[in-house]
């Protein structure tokens, strides 16, 4: 297996993202207060003859200074007021995809289960809301090795959740973390990342698929490449009935400032000049062929378009109907 050695740059980046990623939730001063009671967790739609269940893991917070982190800062304190958005926290939801294509059943990520915060981890029990039977999900693929979307795999007994399902990565992404050494070489904070990252990749009943740019997951499923935000991050593109859908797992990962301000970057992103570069080809595909996108990390359910807007973007999130 081909090993990566990451940069300095890379290293401090990654470092960058540990502290925020291990704060606890702390209340938002949002512009509206919380429900008073639990909101929908999945919301369901079509492309083409495929049918498309969008499932919260829940939620979590980081620091509001790890966006735009190559911008002024008061410049994005004041993007961020003129949207209604908090300017001391950023709120991320965790946006699943499931996707039942023919004889396939592909969910996008397994969350982060109990280890990381205590406001998501709540995959398991919304797809059973969903009605949907996690021991029917036949693939699993996963976009990046952070603790949001793999360290949901392994249950109480340390091993693998769906045993039964076949499971996906990029190779870039699986040479990454498993490279020889990478836990000692990396910063104090960022060693239970790593560590949490082999120990998934590693779980007992998992066999892995390595995949790269194009490969297939099933009928109508392929791969992206979509590196930055992880040396080996994957994207998900769905093709059915001549539509077509992009899970962006976190090659974008704010509804607001990635579109309206796509040269910035976030502490959490690995390489911010790649990130940068890979958003920029998401963006021009996406609106130039009128994409559906969903957005990992977008308010929910994160699902939508891109519009071009002058030399920016704009997220328009999709609108949603009942059945019949």
């Amino acid at each position: 297996m081909a090993h990566f050695k990451p940069s300095r740059r890379e290293l401090l980046k990654l470092s960058a993202m540990a502290p925020a990623f291990a704060l606890t939730a702390t209340a938002p001063k949002a512009q509206i207060g919380a429900p008073a009671s639990d909101n929908p967790s999945h919301f369901s739609f079509a492309i083409g003859e495929a049918q498309i269940t969008v499932i919260s893991d829940g939620f979590f917070e980081t620091p509001a200074s790890g966006l735009g982190i190559n911008a002024d800062p008061e410049e994005v304190q004041a993007f961020l007021a003129a949207h209604y958005l908090p300017t001391d926290t950023s709120l991320s939801h965790t946006n699943h995809l499931v996707i039942d294509i023919g004889d396939a059943r592909v969910l996008v990520d397994v969350g982060s289960g109990n280890r990381f915060m205590p406001t998501a981890g709540r995959l398991m029990t919304n797809l059973e809301s969903a009605g949907i039977d996690p021991y029917s999900i036949t693939h699993v693929v996963i976009t990046h090795a952070h603790p949001d979307h793999i360290w949901g795999i392994r249950d109480d007994f340390d091993e693998a959740i769906l045993p039964d399902a076949q499971y996906f990565i990029g190779a870039a992404e699986h040479a990454f973390w498993l490279q020889d050494g990478l836990a000692a070489s990396s910063p104090a904070e960022m060693q239970q990342f790593v560590v949490g990252a082999v120990n998934s990749l590693n779980v007992d009943g998992a066999e892995w698929t390595l995949v790269a740019d194009g490969d297939e997951i099933c009928p109508g499923v392929t791969v992206m490449e979509t590196p930055g935000h992880t040396p080996g991050h994957i994207s998900v593109h769905v093709e059915s009935g001549g539509q077509q859908l992009v899970a962006l797992g976190d090659s974008m990962n704010h509804a607001y400032t990635n579109f309206a301000h796509p040269d910035w970057f976030n502490g959490f992103d690995m390489d911010g000049d790649q990130t940068v570069a890979t958003r920029q080809t998401l963006l021009d595909r996406a609106a130039e062929d009128g994409l559906t996108v969903v957005g990992y990390h977008f308010p929910f359910p994160g699902v939508g378009h891109v519009m071009r807007e002058g030399g920016s973007y704009r997220f328009l999130p999709a609108l949603w109907r009942f059945k019949g």
